[in-house]
């Protein structure tokens, strides 16, 4: 009770005396400044807005414009349309007051009409994808059109400084392939998977659903996609995410490690409160859309939509179908510490505390003696369960009172940070240990990760840090784009002093953490049999981080082929290996090329690549014939790639033909084995370099080993690779110990050979064929002097 009289911040009572009023000034002044805060934001949010709203035309030109009217009025000439006079009709009078507003109204008629005529061509020129198909290899050419097309984009963009948001208007609406073209690349895909019996029955399920019930799903389709933004993800976010039922931890929560060959500090303290800080820096720049969008070759813009959801936004459960809350503000973060909650303030005084304030604020976490009360050490299992299981003990147990608020106090954080009792540790001679690592950082224990929350931090006792992430909000180039820029910033920031502590001197003494109440008894049977269940997901998932350092992204450019088909076909070489035949592959690619764009799934194993890895496994085929298969593939599966970021991918459109069949209760054969399929080896390319801040000539050592997640299927791999330099490579494999036919250690000794007959190939090939030697620049002018 003690604790609830100090949260009153105002009290009003009526005695024999008189009036008598109790406050607490400090309190009051918190929520006053919560409310300026808040203020401040919505007015920033609307000023942004505007901007957006008219880009790629400057707000300040709005002015110009206007200047010009009153001149032309008031110097006797007339403004085009003779909008002046014309508005002047509709005005009272005709004096000069109403003479200049009615020159502002035909100023701003005339503004807005430039600013959506520069914004609809810059969304025409958008569209354009031809440049995507065009070869980018040295020597190659680009065409006029496409030279045309990028000096008028150039000049559009550059028009104005644009915000995070600032191109969503231009960006064009997800195209809708036609289902003609859809059957023809799924058969092609399914070739090299089917014998030709199954090939025959799958082609003519194919023809009859296209010549049938396709054509009326179709029809629905083509009005979702005029009406909506994009006519894949609402849906791919609900139905792919949101109704799953599945626990989150390993089956959807991916997970990012640390630039494990930076060692800044091994205070655990000092590194969670820098990197609180710099996370709340990041969460700054998109709040007031000060964060540049990533622009391809810098030209083309991609979505920036998913960062909204970046930071106060947790996957709340339901009992059929979860939600995504999102916060418009916070100004607190919750740290978890040996299976205790604390409410950590991050803003106090009106202003963002400074790392070392923060530090104090870890230091007092770590140093606290307090245990956990009864049932909140596993509390966090609730999440790793059965969505509509924790659904329901969510509403029975956590709808009132204590456990409410301070569930509520959780949801609501900025973000969550696992204050861990290991090391988060790596040495090259010892893989194991990057394993643990990426273990750790991928389920925990089961309950010291909040795994309904956008992202938890992770800090190691010796001051590693990772991160776990929930998947709905946002795909993994979202996080991978924040973790690295909070990486770069570490480093060149140089928050850390001798000791291993931050830099800076507190100005005060930060707000103490807070300690959350729970009244957990009622729920001691649901929370127990949440961490029994999240035991047997962590026991029967193995992952295996492998470093390959033998090469990397130097030597596949001197073979002339992309590292990203380099790397998937020598996963189908060790996948044929390993499994004894192909598979249905699945690699993510992105469509932020479009407005509120995702993911679409590029299909690696393809014909060329299935002739190819026969060819490997044939002692008896050339390695002429070898490389020239190699290359073949490799610019297939380029192809399928650059049609994925297209928007002529097969699958989404599959996944939505079927919403749609569903809806309309219309069974269809085709698509319910086409859905059914498993993915028995499931990829994904980590990006890196997103921020411009990013030189890995300079710091080398600022690359992350990447991240992972767990397998889509029972009997399948989950492989997540990272490109992290000219001679690096990081593989993160995972499988499930209950299959007798997966092993990760085996399947990564099959990458490892595989990646070896690559080289080893190619190799061999220079040694017969060596490239021309290009000659110095003196040789070719002593040439030329001699012929003259």
């Amino acid at each position: 009770m003690a604790e609830a009289h100090q949260a009153v911040a105002f009290s009003f009572a009526i005695t024999h005396e008189g009036f008598d009023i109790n406050y607490d000034q400090e309190v009051l002044n918190l929520i006053w400044t919560s409310g300026y805060r808040s203020w401040k934001k919505r007015l920033a949010r609307a000023r942004n807005g505007i901007r957006n709203g008219v880009y790629p035309a400057h707000i300040h030109s709005l002015w110009l414009i206007t200047a010009i009217a009153l001149g032309l009025h008031f110097a006797g000439f007339q403004t085009p349309f003779n909008i002046v006079n014309r508005i002047l009709v509709h005005l009272p009078a005709n004096t000069i007051n109403w003479q200049v507003t009615a020159c502002f109204l035909a100023s701003l008629v005339i503004w807005l009409g430039i600013c959506f005529t520069m914004r609809y061509t810059l969304k025409l020129l958008l569209m354009y994808k031809g440049w995507m198909y065009e070869s980018r290899a040295p020597g190659s050419k680009t065409s006029l059109r496409t030279k045309l097309w990028a000096g008028a984009v150039k000049v559009f963009s550059s028009w104005n400084k644009p915000g995070l948001y600032s191109f969503q208007g231009s960006l064009p609406r997800l195209t809708l392939p036609s289902v003609k073209d859809t059957m023809q690349r799924y058969l092609r895909s399914v070739r090299p998977l089917l014998d030709d019996e199954q090939y025959q029955r799958m082609e003519r399920l194919a023809n009859e659903f296209e010549s049938t019930i396709g054509k009326k799903l179709q029809w629905y389709l083509i009005l979702k996609s005029w009406w909506s933004t994009n006519y894949v993800s609402d849906w791919w976010e609900e139905y792919v995410y949101l109704r799953g039922r599945s626990p989150l931890m390993i089956n959807s929560n991916f997970y990012g490690t640390d630039a494990i060959f930076m060692d800044l500090t091994h205070n655990q303290a000092a590194r969670a409160a820098n990197i609180c800080h710099l996370l709340l820096n990041f969460r700054r720049l998109i709040e007031r859309q000060e964060l540049q969008p990533i622009m391809v070759q810098g030209i083309v813009p991609l979505c920036s939509w998913q960062y909204e959801r970046t930071f106060n936004t947790v996957r709340a459960p339901g009992l059929e179908t979860d939600r995504i809350v999102h916060y418009k503000d916070s100004n607190h973060i919750v740290v978890l510490h040996k299976g205790c909650y604390y409410k950590v303030l991050i803003y106090y005084k009106g202003r963002l505390l400074r790392p070392c304030e923060i530090q104090i604020q870890m230091e007092e976490i770590l140093k606290s003696k307090a245990t956990p009360l009864p049932g909140e050490e596993h509390l966090a299992a609730l999440t790793a369960w059965n969505r509509s299981k924790w659904a329901e003990a969510r509403n029975t147990y956590f709808s009132r009172g204590v456990n409410r608020v301070s569930l509520n106090t959780v949801e609501s954080a900025a973000f969550v940070v696992s204050l861990d009792e290991v090391p988060f540790e790596f040495d090259l001679n010892r893989p194991e240990l990057l394993d643990n690592f990426g273990k750790t950082l991928l389920h925990g224990n089961g309950y010291n990760r909040w795994f309904d929350k956008s992202f938890t931090v992770c800090v190691g006792t010796n001051g590693r840090v990772g991160f776990n992430a929930e998947h709905t909000w946002a795909d993994a180039a979202v996080c991978a784009h924040l973790w690295e820029n909070m990486m770069i910033d570490d480093l060149v920031l140089d928050g850390y002093d001798e000791n291993g502590n931050t830099k800076g001197t507190p100005e005060f003494q930060p707000p103490s953490p807070t300690r959350l109440n729970w009244q957990l008894e009622p729920c001691l049977p649901q929370i127990e049999e949440a961490t029994l269940d999240a035991n047997k997901l962590i026991n029967d998932v193995d992952l295996r981080i492998l470093v390959h350092n033998q090469y990397g992204k130097g030597f596949m450019k001197k073979c002339r082929l992309s590292p990203d088909a380099f790397i998937q076909m020598a996963l189908q070489l060790a996948y044929y290996r390993d499994a004894g035949r192909f598979s249905l592959t699945y690699e993510a690619s992105m469509t932020r090329l479009f407005r509120e764009g995702r993911t679409e799934t590029v299909r690696p194993c393809t014909i060329e690549s299935a002739a190819w890895v026969k060819a490997m496994e044939n002692k008896n085929s050339t390695m002429e014939e070898r490389i020239a298969l190699l290359q073949k593939a490799c610019e297939r599966h380029q192809l399928g790639y650059q049609d994925a970021m297209c928007g002529r991918g097969i699958d989404r459109h599959l996944f939505c033909l079927y919403v749609v069949s569903k809806y309309l209760e219309v069974d269809s054969p085709f698509l319910n084995e086409v859905l059914s399929e498993p993915w028995r080896l499931s990829t994904s390319q980590t990006p890196h370099g997103q921020t411009p801040k990013m030189d890995l000539k300079k710091h080398p050592n600022c690359i992350s080993s990447g991240g992972g997640f767990g397998p889509v299927a029972d009997d399948g791999y989950g492989v997540s690779y990272i490109i992290a330099g000219e001679d690096l490579i990081f593989f993160h494999i995972s499988a499930k110990n209950s299959c007798a036919t997966t092993d990760v250690h085996r399947f990564a000794d099959n990458i490892c050979k595989a990646l070896a007959d690559i080289r080893a190939m190619f190799e061999e090939n220079m040694k017969k064929n060596p490239p021309p030697q290009k000659k110095s620049t003196a040789a070719i002018a002593n040439g030329n002097s001699t012929a003259k």
